[in-house]
């Protein structure tokens, strides 16, 4: 294959014309010999950051299957997981492909070199921890490349703010933005917001939702082992740090209250809220350095009143319970059966969920179960026909609600919408000029730990 470089017409254009099968001819023999005519309509994928969820990500655009797609350019601060993200997407995807080891990249400036092996109108993955989604978004926006941002895509005020701005940015440009809060591609989900949104459950008056389990991911962590810098090791458990993910709270949580918010079609104005770190030592007796609360109970309200009860906790041999449901004055929803959005929904009347008093269930056809697979399929379907898609607002709205939250259990203040939004602490700045030799946004003490959120004694910030 030649350079996948050297194509200097836009991608976009080519994209949007591809239904039109006499036009695109036409086109193509005018644009050769710049251009391949076997692939003038394949958009190209760059992957940054390549733990489970962005080769998940890229699995599913891989999957797409309107039109051709390739992987072009890998890059990641950790060469182990990109080493073994490529094995697995080979294995599942060698023809789609297309990552020699010249466009394999490793360090704090490969976002910017997978980008490059791009041509405007292609696309790329971002799924690095979160506090990158502003610095990489930047870089995306000046190439005029189409993006899919990983959830969230903020953890705090300003950058909230550069998002949105970035968000209009991109709205300017006509590119494409999908954000990963696939719960909106639920075909369950839709339907059900549909029916609530017509007023099948009455007025939402309380929701609630769940997710309480015990420890994953990197919830936890013991003080930095040596041969790895301060830095390296909160970006790589990035769970366990509030700058670089808002702590398992955003991580985990953001899904539930996306699509809280979604059925009640409005974001809460002001939060209050408890937790408390419980069990905060291994089972052979190192207390854990992470920032993280093993349980927190969050009261959102909207401006109408309605109330939203967020529950989270990670300890072993607690009660799981993971799902969500809405409270109407004329009946009842679980909207999330079981995890984030877990088939099916379902209305009810009165406030029981019962199956003697089912009104509705949602019914999915086999093509369209995974929300995954569904929220690639939309954005590409925006990129192929050229009509308007940019989700960066709701999932910047949905992120800073989530560290609304966040930041009212770790402040023990009541905190409103507004406040987070204009608050000037910017957990990370400078993340646009992090090298491997930079200083690390958390310094720990003389015993390897980092600060933690104090309520009551530490009330502005988190930490």
């Amino acid at each position: 294959m030649s350079d996948i470089t050297n194509k200097t017409t836009s991608r976009r254009d080519f994209l949007k014309d591809t239904g039109r099968i006499a036009a695109a001819s036409t086109f193509m023999a005018a644009a050769a010999p710049r251009m391949y005519a076997g692939q003038s309509n394949t958009i190209k994928v760059a992957l940054i950051g390549c733990g489970g969820r962005g080769t998940g990500a890229a699995d599913n655009a891989l999957s797409v299957k309107q039109g051709p797609i390739q992987l072009v350019a890998m890059g990641d601060v950790f060469e182990n997981r990109l080493n073994s993200s490529y094995e697995n997407l080979n294995k599942m995807h060698a023809d789609k492909m297309n990552v020699p080891r010249s466009r394999r990249f490793i360090g704090f400036d490969a976002y910017k070199k997978a980008m490059d092996c791009l041509s405007p109108g292609d696309v790329a993955i971002f799924a690095t921890p979160p506090a990158f989604r502003w610095v990489h978004f930047t870089y995306a926006i000046k190439k005029g490349l189409n993006v899919f941002m990983e959830k969230p895509v903020t953890v705090d005020g300003p950058t909230s703010r550069r998002m949105f701005e970035l968000g209009k940015q991109a709205t300017e440009k006509n590119l494409k933005v999908g954000v990963g809060l696939m719960s909106r591609h639920s075909r369950a989900l839709q339907e059900l917001a549909k029916r609530i949104h017509d007023g099948e459950i009455g007025d939402i008056i309380l929701q609630r939702a769940y997710r309480m389990h015990g420890p994953i991911g990197f919830f936890s962590s013991l003080p930095k082992p040596p041969g790895i810098s301060d830095l390296m090791y909160q970006i790589q458990r990035f769970h366990s740090f509030i700058w670089a993910s808002g702590g398992n709270f955003s991580d985990f949580n953001i899904h539930l209250i996306d699509h809280q918010c979604w059925m009640k079609n409005d974001w809460p104005v002001k939060a209050q809220a408890l937790g408390g770190r419980h069990y905060r030592q291994s089972p052979d007796g190192v207390t854990y350095v992470d920032q993280n609360f093993d349980t927190y109970s969050v009261e959102y309200t909207y401006e109408d009143g309605a109330t939203f009860l967020l529950n989270g906790r990670c300890i072993l041999g607690c009660k799981d319970i993971y799902a969500s449901y809405a409270h109407g004055s004329k009946g009842m929803a679980v909207v999330s059966k079981s995890g984030d959005c877990g088939m099916p929904s379902s209305i009810h009347e009165g406030q029981k969920p019962l199956r003697s008093n089912l009104v509705w269930e949602s019914r999915v056809r086999p093509d369209e179960r995974s929300p995954y697979q569904n929220e690639w399929n939309d954005l590409v379907d925006a990129i192929r026909n050229d009509v308007p898609y940019n989700e960066t607002e709701r999932g910047v709205k949905a992120s800073l609600v989530t560290s609304l939250g966040r930041m009212a259990a770790h402040t023990g203040q009541e905190v409103t919408y507004e406040e987070i939004l204009n608050s000037d602490h910017e957990m990370a700045p400078g993340l646009d000029t992090l090298t491997e030799n930079s200083r690390a946004p958390l310094v720990a003490d003389a015993e390897g730990r980092y600060p933690v959120p104090q309520p009551g004694i530490i009330k502005q910030r988190e930490y």
